[in-house]
């Protein structure tokens, strides 16, 4: 695929469950292809204010994809060769904090990995590590949460699980009890793909449930939590658009840029 010139002014937004379409202004779309396959659906791209903008639903544009089977390295890869540097990532995450109810947006500072099997990274060869300490972009992260027409909270740690299925009640608690705040199934390895490849990257959280561990009841639904999303999906995008707009033209961020120190065994698309 052709890589585009534009500066890396260009942003992403990558949409979660019941997110499958975005931009309304001056839309095109392009079928990109990358070293790691087809991403998990066309990509479009239009305007957001005064933002060029490339959108991509996580799951595919009609949910064919469960989140351990997300083509993630194309997806980020798809991204960055169309000239995106900042990527702001909506998902659905379940509440471990009866506190932090549905309907709430939650802009995580940490995560933690508990998947396995995905291919999360692009250093196949070369002895290469990536600083992760701090997993998000805190420009990013600022922009959503300073966003004055929303109630968002700022931080908090999202445990990624392996899926499709939810969590049990003792892992509930699990969770719960080591100090976590959210679960979600897609948070990894999107993330440190995003940081291999430089990007800035932000999750962007609307909670859909409290998981089923934290509180009594019959547990967590599929059916639920795609009915808690679409009652929500409004004001998410509302959210990310202001987040759009409170960003800068050009990209200030060192943390995501230069997370290596030492040259990559590829060349960036």
């Amino acid at each position: 695929m052709a890589r585009v010139h534009n500066n890396g002014r260009m942003l992403g937004v990558i949409g979660g469950s019941g997110f499958y379409t975005f931009l309304e202004s001056q839309v095109r779309t392009v079928n990109p292809q990358t070293p790691y396959g087809e991403p998990s659906a066309p990509i479009t791209i239009g305007v957001v204010g005064d933002h060029e903008v490339a959108f991509l639903p996580r799951h595919g544009a009609k949910h064919e994809y469960s989140a351990h089977t997300v083509p993630y390295r194309a997806n980020m890869w798809a991204l960055r060769a169309l000239g995106v540097r900042r990527v702001f990532a909506p998902c659905a995450v379940g509440s471990l904090n009866p506190e932090v109810g549905p309907g709430a947006f939650v802009v995580p500072d940490q995560l933690v990995d508990r998947t396995w099997g995905r291919a999360d990274t692009y250093f196949d060869v070369g002895g290469v590590h990536a600083s992760f300490a701090d997993p998000y972009c805190p420009t990013l992260r600022s922009a959503v949460t300073g966003v004055p027409t929303h109630d968002v909270v700022d931080g908090g740690t999202m445990v990624v699980i392996q899926g499709p299925r939810f969590s049990t009640r003792a892992e509930s608690q699990w969770f719960a009890a080591a100090g976590f705040s959210l679960v979600n199934m897609t948070g990894y390895p999107e993330a440190i793909l995003a940081r291999e490849l430089e990007l800035c990257y932000a999750a962007v959280a609307l909670v859909t449930d409290v998981d089923a561990g934290v509180a009594v009841g019959e547990g967590v639904k599929g059916a639920d939590v795609f009915a808690g999303f679409g009652e929500n999906v409004a004001a998410l995008k509302a959210l990310v658009r202001a987040a759009i707009g409170r960003v800068d033209s050009e990209r200030s961020c060192e943390l995501c840029r230069h997370h290596a120190g030492v040259p990559l065994p590829f060349e960036l698309p």
